[in-house]
């Protein structure tokens, strides 16, 4: 098979040659390859080489004139997983906004069936298309089908097929490919892998050995070139570091040759080297295994490379009592957001072409539920065969493609397309005349080259959400990190690998981070608490967090400790912390506005004040008492400013200050517009004949004694309150556990709702007096302000009352500092505003012929 595989390889570089020098023929077709394949169309196409199957059969005629395409067989679970993770995330660049916007991704995947023929066919067609017909162009360029390549699985595959598209710069990115050989950039210029090399690996194992002081170990390799690379360096990686000697060094069968088996555990039985190194594949150990079972080969430490440390076909009661103990490298682990959820929606349906649709989806719902689709072959259903539904329930039934808890290959499968993703981001985001290729051009998405695109692969670098940095050396291999694994056997019979280390590429070396320890479980940090697993020994337990408010800040604690009253746990549940206060702050967008608000009315209050001062003496200040209007406007002020009360944390002054300048304030404010309401009406009916007597009753020393006794006793009610059940400050930690909210408590509701009702009776005594006196002859009768201004306040303060008793901490503040300025802003624009428009862009109006009706000039 691999001389066939090198001639078919020779053939096809001479055919592509041979037609490139005729340039302007005609290619066609030949033949078109029959592989097991998943596609979506898209903008920009990646294409993959996956292994999904792991056996391929081989026709009779394979090597006639006409041969036929393998079929395969033996489906893997696992395997499919990674290449539903390719689509996955394929799907998920293309739902993100921030990674090539404007361009939709799609996939050509094939299934390799475990074979270099299969793969190499795959890669090829992949490469040139299926198309009938071609016109070569003159210049012989053109866009690829593909983008580049996620794949191989395999070296030896990944080597057959890197060494052709190297020679055209198809870039391809391995999630698996470990040869150190790859490494190569004069054979394999456009080869990637998001895998660390077996150079590394090597140099990884070595300083497991020198860790334990084993310095006399035999070498076991697969009989392909992912194990003899690793055979040809590992002596000279070995002597050169001091960490030892080789005893064996043999070369494991394809074939599963019993004799040779034999004779290669023979030799592990005999040697006094008792631990063994493996570099081969999972099929390779299972047969080595079978060998050493029969001739019971104990005491040995295995030691594994990446390709079986995390096989579970290995993981029975049959070959643990040989291998537990086994110390592996493994492939590091990661995680995949949203993949779980992708998986479930994968579902057979025969009437769609998407991925639905796709034979592969339904080769592995068949094998999953052990059905067949209609039609089922002949027999089945009469051999007791049940058919397929696409409505099983995957959840259902025991397998292990939805164990996520370990994703390693599929990992690498997700960094791969992620690579290529950004890499054609970063290709297309390049501005014109600042490129990197001849005359600092740029490449386009229409008429991009291979090699463009290697080029912007060799130097990418994001960083995956699991938080891993992806970038590429000059050799195509990513940066190495390994995790050192341990299998436990444990007593109920099952098996645990166990993450115990890890060892990755450092300034000085390679660094081995590998704790001596053998625990059942991992000791409990801060911030969480012992638990007990039920029918375990008491060294077994689980870490359960500490709820919230709870902490422990020491290792295995076995409670969680509560917090003080005053203080809240850390996120890391390890320590106390303050708890977060909340109150209505000058320094928060809500306290400025409120502040700005009302240090606005003040100033307002003062440049009118200022107007009335400097036209004192004109009809329109002197109308209605001027005393009563600079003693209104000086009440208004007060009303603005008490509002800064209600701002900054509680403190016992503050809330007893508060309600009392807030009530004395508006009270001083309506008693003002009551008394002058009241000096209107009495006005006019002393202008009727036998009126004159009303108007004794209110001079302006009955003015100034009306407005001091109504005052007054709200400064009474204000005393009581504040004597009886004072307003006090009140740290409340029933609206949010993690925080404090300080407000101020009124200490008597009835004290409280008292001083608002008799605000609240003064203003509806106002609003009525106001609106019997709408309508009395007069050109600028006041009353009509004053009945606008009264409905204005009445509507703001009984709209306040629900408000406040719905908004919790530091919000009720705030609806009462807006009522506040609400009704003080509405007062102020009501009553003054007509007034300053007519002092100053009106003065033809204030005379007291205008004002009273008689002589009105009109403008």
């Amino acid at each position: 098979m691999g001389a066939f595989c090198n001639i078919y390889l020779v053939f096809c570089v001479y055919l592509f040659l041979s037609k490139s020098s005729s340039l302007s023929l005609t290619c066609k077709l030949r033949r078109r390859f029959h592989l097991n394949g998943l596609h979506k169309a898209g903008d920009v196409v990646f294409g993959g080489v996956l292994k999904i199957h792991y056996i391929s059969v081989f026709p009779e005629n394979e090597f006639t004139s006409d041969p036929q395409d393998p079929s395969c067989e033996g489906f893997d679970t696992r395997w499919f997983r990674q290449a539903m993770t390719m689509v996955f995330a394929v799907d998920e660049i293309n739902r993100n906004s921030n990674l090539l916007p404007n361009v939709t991704l799609g996939y050509s995947l094939y299934d390799d069936c475990g074979a270099l023929v299969t793969g190499f066919r795959a890669a090829l067609v992949l490469a040139s298309g299926q198309e009938e017909q071609f016109l070569l162009k003159e210049n012989c360029s053109g866009t690829p089908s593909v983008v580049g390549i996620v794949g191989d699985t395999y070296s030896t595959v990944s080597i057959a097929i890197s060494s052709v598209l190297g020679l055209f710069r198809l870039p391809m990115v391995s999630h698996y490919a470990t040869c150190s050989c790859l490494s190569d950039r004069q054979r394999f210029p456009s080869f990637f892998r998001t895998i660390p090399s077996d150079a590394f690996q090597v140099r990884a194992m070595i300083q497991i050995l020198k860790h334990f002081g084993w310095t006399w170990v035999g070498l076991l390799v697969s009989d392909d070139d992912y194990g003899l690379n690793v055979a040809r360096s590992f002596p000279s990686d070995l002597s050169q570091s001091g960490g030892g000697c080789l005893a064996y060094s043999e070369v494991l069968p394809w074939d599963s040759d019993s004799n040779k088996l034999r004779k290669i555990v023979h030799l592990i039985k005999t040697s006094t080297a008792h631990v063994v190194m493996v570099f081969a594949h999972d099929g390779h150990m299972y047969e080595l295994m079978e060998e050493v079972v029969r001739q019971n080969v104990t005491d040995r430490q295995w030691i594994a490379s990446e390709a079986w440390t995390t096989a579970t076909a290995l993981h029975t009661a049959h070959f643990m009592p040989y291998l537990r103990g086994t110390l592996g490298i493994a492939i590091r682990r990661g995680e995949i957001a949203g993949l779980r959820d992708f998986l479930l929606q994968i579902r057979p349906d025969q009437n769609d072409n998407n991925i639905h649709g796709n034979s592969m989806v339904t080769q592995f719902w068949e094998y999953t539920f052990q059905c067949r689709f209609a039609p089922p072959p002949a027999g089945w259903v009469e051999t007791g065969g049940t058919l397929c539904t696409g409505q099983e329930d995957i959840e259902n039934v025991e397998t292990d493609f939805l164990d996520l808890s370990n994703l390693r290959p599929e990992y690498n499968v997700y960094k791969a397309v992620y690579a290529m993703a950004y890499a054609l981001d970063d290709m297309l985001q390049c501005k014109p005349g600042k490129g990197p290729f001849r005359e600092h051009s740029c490449a386009n998405r229409q008429t991009m080259e291979p090699w463009q695109v290697v080029h912007y692969l060799q130097t990418v670098n994001f960083t995956t959400p699991f938080g891993d940095e992806v970038s590429f050396d000059e050799n195509g291999d990513v940066l190495p990190i390994y995790d050192v694994m341990n299998w436990l056997w444990l007593p109920d019979g099952r098996t645990k690998v166990q993450n115990v280390g890890e060892v990755k590429e450092s300034a000085e070396g390679e660094e081995l981070t590998l704790p001596p320890r053998s625990v059942c479980s991992e000791s409990c940090p801060p911030g969480t608490r012992m638990a007990r697993k039920k029918g375990e020994p008491e060294c077994c337990f689980d870490c359960i967090p500490c709820s919230e408010g709870k902490i422990s800040n020491k290792t295995d604690s076995m409670e969680c400790t509560s917090c003080p009253e005053d203080f809240w746990s850390s996120p890391q549940r390890d320590h106390c912390v303050p708890k977060k206060t909340e109150f209505l702050s000058y320094h928060e967008p809500l306290g400025i506005c409120l502040t700005t608000a009302s240090l606005l009315g003040t100033f307002i209050c003062a440049v009118i004040l200022g107007i009335f001062t400097y036209h004192r003496s004109t009809p329109m200040v002197r109308a209605n008492n001027s005393e009563l209007s600079f003693l209104l406007l000086v009440s208004l002020k007060l009303c603005f400013l008490c509002s800064l009360l209600f701002m900054g944390r509680p403190s016992l002054w503050t809330c007893q200050l508060r309600h009392a300048a807030f009530g004395i304030s508006f009270v001083l404010c309506v008693s003002c517009i009551l008394v002058k309401t009241m000096v209107v009406l009495a006005v006019f009916k002393a202008s009727k004949p036998g009126g004159g007597a009303s108007l004794k009753w209110f001079g302006a020393v009955q003015q100034r004694g009306t407005v001091l006794a109504l005052t007054c006793i709200q400064a009474a009610i204000c005393t009581a309150w504040l004597v009886s059940a004072s307003p006090a400050p009140h740290k409340n930690t029933q609206y949010h556990n993690d925080k404090i909210v300080y407000e101020c408590v009124v200490g008597s509701t009835v004290g409280f709702a008292v001083l608002l009702g008799y605000i609240g009776l003064l203003a509806i005594l106002s609003f009525l007096l106001a609106f019997l006196a709408r309508n009395l002859p007069d050109n600028f009768n006041e009353a009509k302000l004053i009945t606008f201004s009264m409905l204005i306040f009445c509507a703001v303060w009984v709209a306040f009352v629900p408000a406040y008793v719905n908004s919790p901490g530091k919000y009720a503040d705030a609806v009462e500092v807006f009522a506040i300025l609400a009704s003080s802003f509405g007062l102020l624009v009501a009553l003054f505003g007509p007034k300053c428009y007519i002092i100053l862009l009106r003065p033809e109006r204030n005379t007291k012929k205008a004002i009273m009706g008689r002589g009105t000039t009109k403008s």
